[in-house]
């Protein structure tokens, strides 16, 4: 029996790991176009390292070896903010934060391990190979939006928020930027690996960058629509997260968002709406006592929306209410797309019997969905879009032309996500969803970074994190209904999907035939 099963080498172990070490460096080096370092041209150069590194991989598990250490490299890097959740109370879960890093690290890398195993079996030679990988890696970023409720966070796209490539977005969403990324790093590697031809990709890709450049600069030139005239106030009690629900904390938190929704406002004028952040408050919305009446009396005649939990019929929920002048709960939203294991548990029922509840949860073991994305009206402001926190990292969640509203808002509690990565790649991504759409976006944030975000993604104002503090702001006006709203980014796959055919058969012609005998 034991002839049969794989014998365990240490020295082949080492070699295999030796072997694929520069692929989980170039991967790192891949991650550093990410905010909130923003190096596109070295993540542009290690992209086209990693599609090397694989397509010239002497096999096919070979391949699948130095993809999945490339992707290791680059989430382990992009997701390092996952340990800050468990750090929040370490002495109960600090163990489990190498765990979580490695998992989220090995999750991701698979999603470039499969797409390498298939573009090295997909094609032939190193050209082949590579542009085989680089479609492959679209559509992995695809099917991430989606499978196990999605995850869209670090897309090889989001490498260009700070620069006016982002404006393609509005045409062919986040995931077309993905596109922009492999195809201009994959263009040395293909038309190599001569040295003559390593120099045309390389003009090659420069002169596309450029060109989707100036594209991009051309729209970020066009006039924005004027501000309207309603004035908006952002409210940050940077709330620290080991503290937020400590009864002693609380009060201080609650009495710094009753003095900045009092605040005198700029040039004496009163805001007309004012919003706290994600869960501000520690009561539970059916059951505030004397609280919305204090809440509307600091607020002076606006309207307040407050991130608070509520509970009905026995479940709870993550929501945005509207408190009106008069101290009354006016419209709701209750967060959909809610966090696995931070907001809700998979396989809940099971987990409870062991005591097992979601991260966020402070009532019940986790929060139930809401009915799905909604546009609300708060008074006589233009109708908004409310996002809850990680809902703003699915551009799927846009509402389109049947019910198109005039902004979008985003609450959130970025404490979770700690003070050096996390919270700037959220904010990222708010500002791609703004581009999409041609929205305004206004983002308040408990701890940071609260920002004003215009229709093409363009940070006017901010709070940093750690900040407490308030931003009153003109509510910027909204852009006609981008492409990307009207008809989607469902090319972006089907092409990349098309090119990986195109591949294949490009492939199968190469192979020269056997010669047949008699």
């Amino acid at each position: 029996m034991s002839a049969y099963l794989p014998r365990f080498s240490a020295a082949r172990a080492g070699r295999n790991l030796i072997s694929v070490a520069p692929g989980f460096f170039a991967g790192m080096l891949a991650s550093l176009g990410l905010s909130p370092f923003g190096y596109w041209p070295i993540s542009l150069v290690a992209f086209a390292l990693v599609l090397w590194f694989v397509a010239e991989a002497p096999a096919g598990a070979a391949a699948f070896r130095r993809a999945l250490a490339c992707g290791m490299g680059y989430f382990a890097l992009a997701l390092n903010w996952i340990v800050d959740p468990f750090l929040v109370q370490p002495e109960i879960f600090g163990w489990m934060a190498p765990f979580a890093l490695l998992l989220m690290a090995l999750g991701g890398g698979m999603f470039w391990a499969i797409p390498g195993w298939v573009a090295w079996h997909a094609g032939r030679g190193v050209s082949l190979r590579a542009l085989g990988f680089a479609a492959c890696l679209v559509l992995s970023d695809w099917l991430r939006g989606w499978i196990f409720t999605g995850f869209p966070w670090a897309l090889n796209g989001q490498i260009w928020v700070e620069t006016p490539i982002a404006q393609l977005a509005a045409y062919c969403g986040a995931l077309g930027l993905s596109s922009v990324t492999v195809v201009a790093a994959v263009l040395p590697v293909a038309l190599g690996p001569t040295r003559r031809g390593i120099i045309t990709g390389t003009i090659a890709s420069a002169l596309f960058l450029a060109a989707c450049w100036g594209l991009g600069s051309w729209r970020m030139a066009a006039p924005l629509p004027p501000d309207l005239a309603r004035t908006v106030r952002l409210v940050q009690p940077d709330a620290v997260q080991a503290r937020k629900w400590d009864p002693q904390w609380a009060g201080v938190f609650y009495g710094r968002m009753l003095d900045l929704t009092a605040a005198p406002g700029r040039d004496g004028r009163r805001p007309d709406l004012v919003i706290w952040p994600e869960t501000a408050v520690n009561f539970l919305l059916e059951q505030p006592g004397d609280e919305l009446l204090r809440i509307a009396q600091a607020a002076q005649g606006a309207r307040v929306v407050i991130g608070v939990q509520s509970g009905r019929n026995g479940e709870y929920f993550n929501s945005l209410a509207e408190i009106t002048p008069a101290g009354q709960t006016g419209a709701i939203y209750d967060k959909f797309h809610l966090v696995p294991f931070g907001e809700y548990l998979p396989w809940g029922k099971q987990l409870r019997r062991f005591g097992i509840n979601a991260f966020a949860a402070q009532l019940g073991s986790g929060f139930t969905p809401g009915a799905g994305p909604r546009v609300l009206q708060l008074g006589d402001l233009p109708p908004v879009q409310p996002l809850i926190c990680y809902e703003v990292i699915f551009p799927d969640h846009l509402r389109g032309d049947d019910e198109r509203p005039g902004w979008l808002l985003q609450a959130t509690n970025d404490a979770w996500f700690g003070t050096w990565t996390g919270p700037w790649q959220h904010l990222a991504q708010a500002r791609l969803r703004a581009i999409e759409s041609g929205l305004p976006l206004l983002r308040v944030a408990n701890t940071g970074v609260s920002a004003v975000i215009d229709a093409r993604g363009r940070v006017r104002q901010q709070l940093g994190l750690g900040t407490v503090g308030l931003i009153d702001t003109a509510l910027p006006a909204a852009l006609p209904p981008t492409p990307f709203i009207r008809w989607g980014d469902w090319w972006v796959p089907l092409d990349a999907a098309l090119a990986v055919l195109l591949v294949a058969v490009a492939a199968r012609r190469r192979t020269p035939r056997k010669s047949g005998g008699l």
